[in-house]
């Protein structure tokens, strides 16, 4: 799933084809990172998670990242009228994941990052199948070696 483009010690990086969030120019090519490359089994479990996630757990962060953008936006952006939740990713993309795992026995945690026309990124983390938690402060819910 996939393609490592860094294994070194400390840090690892790939990029794997995500099944419904896209980036700032609408591919569906994603990266992922791990703190080292004996994660990449990790890597691997978190890519297949995040592939997974339900439609309502989609709608659901979607439902999150409108209410963040209503506060975190800066005066120049004006959310429009959406018709439904999913709709605010027209103004929003994604750029990754991070495992947020320290072993192959700890249960599948991410964080995944991006970035809104309203000036501020966005992410959520997802920990044993469910979004903990999504808006700007989602790299605090990294676990530090």
């Amino acid at each position: 799933m996939i393609q490592w483009s860094d294994q070194e010690e400390g840090y690892c990086e790939g990029i794997f084809k995500s099944a419904f969030f896209r980036d700032d120019e609408g591919s569906d090519e994603l990266s992922v990172s791990a703190q080292r490359p004996e994660l990449s089994e990790c890597a691997e479990k978190c890519v297949a998670a995040f592939n997974s996630l339900t439609e309502a757990q989609i709608t659901a962060i979607c439902e999150e990242i409108i209410k963040s953008a209503e506060e975190n936006g800066d005066e120049e952006f004006e959310l429009p009228e959406l018709e439904n939740a999913l709709d605010i990713l027209q103004y929003c993309w994604f750029t990754g994941i991070y495992v947020n795992m320290l072993s192959t026995e700890d249960p599948v945690a991410f964080v995944a990052e991006g970035e809104g026309d309203w000036g501020s990124v966005i992410g959520f983390a997802v920990q044993n199948n469910e979004v903990v938690y999504v808006g700007t402060e989602y790299m605090d819910c990294m676990r530090a070696e």
